[in-house]
Order: C-alpha cells, then structure tokens, then sequence
C-alpha cells in the first residue's frame, strides 16, 4: 500500500479532524479565521493527525475522541510552525507565503497562542490525563528545543547531542504524543502505550533528519522553501554536524565563514555540497536516520498485522525515504 493510497482509504478520518478544526475557527474573531485558514489552507500530509488516527483504530477506536486527538495534535503543530517562522523571519512554507509575512508578527503570534490554548481545552475534553500530560509535556518541550536550536545558532561547536535535543522538542516528542494518545483512546495496555509513544519518538527523530538532509538537496519548487535556508539562518543540522567531524583545517575554516555570513550565495551553497560529497555527509546522515526508522519499526513488533500496522509502517518509511 502507497502513501496516497492510505490518505484515501482514512480520508473520512481526516475530514472528521479537519471539520473539527474549522468549526473553531468559524466561530472566532475574524482576524484569527483569516490567519487560521491561511495555515491550514497552506496543506501538508497532515502526518501527526494520521498517526494519531491510526494508533487509535489499530484498538478499534473510532469517532469523536479520535477526531479530537487528531485536530488538537494538528492546532500545536500549525501553532509551533506560525511561531517558528516568525522567529526564523521565514517568508515561504510550503511554497506559500508565511502567515506573518501577510499579517505582521502581532497578530501572528496571538494566533498561534490561540491554536496553542484551544489544542489543549480540545484535549482536556477528552479527560483522558495521560494524553493531556503527553500534550502538554510536548508542547513545553517544543519551545525548549526552539530555545536550544536559537541558543546554537551560528555555532559550529554545537555538538549531535545538542541536535537531538533540538529536533526531539522541533519534532519528534509532538508525534510521540500523538501516537500514545492514539492508544490510551483504544484503552490499550501499558505496554502497548509504550511501544506507540516510543515508535513515535523514534520515527519523529528519522523524520526530521531526514526533513534537514532534504534542506540541502530537494528540488526547490517541491521542498516549499529555499534551499540551504537552515544554512543561512545559522541552524547547524547533521549534515553539517557530520561534516564538521570530518573536514580538514581548511575545510573548516570555509565552513565557519559561509556559517557566519549575513546571506548564502550559490558558490557558498555549492562549497558545502561538494565538501558533503568529499566526506559522504549526506549518506552518514541518512544512516543515522534509517538506524531509527528501524528502530522506530521495530517497536511495532508486539502488535498482530493489520490495515493499521500496515499503514504506520509505510507512513514511516516515506516519510524517511521520500525526496521532496
């Protein structure tokens, strides 16, 4: 089974999330509709609503809990993004005009503290105490790992601990969240809890190493942003983590200069991609991220096959393996 055609055959799932979702927006200030659907209208595979459907009928749980998890998982996602690129002064996502470059950072943010507030008094709803503690562990973690990667920024001693930490709060503890809550809806056992939350950290991890490899080699138009932006504002991901472990004294010295420059140029873009090249950065990076795709692929193991385990595991490997 593809990826495509998985969003089909749980497309009524989705839809559920999605009219959740605008039924708050209808009914806000204008200002926040307007910004709301601007973000939401900006698309994405909406993979941490998916896997929060789908960690919740692998126990044959359907209907309004499920729907509710999914849009509260989706409001913190769009919440951290509209924050990230006001603090990024990001112009395009997703190929699309970033939400503050339209409105202006003042009512950007109020917007995404609305998403913030509402993904929580979503998920209070379902009184549930272990899935509103895992979403709101995630939430404080997600803005400690934007204060990490801001305190890093630039700094080319930042070591792959330090990244871990960065794309753990960035990435990987909101899908986490969600693939638990998934199963403390079904009312799985704890173990089976464990398994969901830790396969979501794993995969959360794979799959944003895999998001900042592509930052240096995806077709621009595809990728939805401009190639080697992680460069040019100074986030320091593996690939150049990696790099760095590598290069000679010289190679090292260019790489701080480009790191430290007010603006990329091509030249700048094209150094770094050949260094990539000489050191085998790119393929070290994607091994690390294929290590904890099985790992993560592994912790799924406990549960009997079915549509739904069929689907977490092809959902992680494209999301791993894809090229744009």
């Amino acid at each position: 089974m593809n990826i495509t055609e998985i969003w089909e055959y749980y497309k009524d799932d989705l839809q559920q999330a999605e009219e959740r979702m605008q039924e708050i927006l209808k009914t806000v200030e204008p200002a926040i509709s307007a910004v709301g659907n601007h973000i939401f209208a900006a698309g994405g595979k909406r993979v941490r609503p998916i896997l929060a459907i789908l960690s919740a009928r692998l126990f044959g749980a359907r209907g309004n809990d499920v729907s509710t998890l999914a849009s509260s998982v989706e409001f913190i996602h769009a919440a951290s993004l509209v924050h990230d690129d006001v603090v990024d002064g990001a112009n395009l996502r997703r190929g699309k005009e970033t939400a503050h470059s339209l409105w202006g950072n003042q009512v950007v943010i109020l917007v995404g503290d609305f998403l913030y507030a509402n993904a929580l008094r979503l998920a209070n709803l379902l009184e549930k105490q272990p899935v509103m503690d895992a979403l709101c562990t995630a939430t404080a973690k997600m803005s400690e790992g934007e204060l990490i990667q801001l305190s890093k920024q630039g700094r080319t001693d930042i070591t792959e601990d330090d990244y871990m930490k960065i794309i753990q709060g960035k990435t990987a503890i909101l899908i986490s969240a969600a693939c638990k809550g998934g199963a403390v809806i079904g009312n799985a056992t704890q173990a089976q809890v464990d398994a969901l939350a830790s396969f979501g950290l794993k995969f959360g991890f794979a799959f944003q190493m895999a998001d900042d490899i592509l930052d240096y080699m995806a077709e621009e138009k595809a990728f939805g942003k401009n190639l080697g932006k992680d460069l040019e504002e100074g986030k320091i991901t593996l690939p150049l983590i990696n790099l760095l472990k590598s290069s000679d004294k010289k190679e090292t010295t260019r790489i701080k200069e480009i790191v430290g420059a007010e603006s990329i140029t091509e030249n700048d873009l094209a150094d770094i991609q050949s260094m990539f090249s000489r050191h085998n950065s790119i393929e070290q990076s994607y091994e690390r991220a294929h290590k904890f795709l099985d790992e993560a692929k592994a912790e799924l193991d406990i549960f009997d096959d079915s549509m739904e385990k069929q689907s977490l595991l092809a959902i992680a490997d494209y999301a791993v393996k894809r090229k744009k």
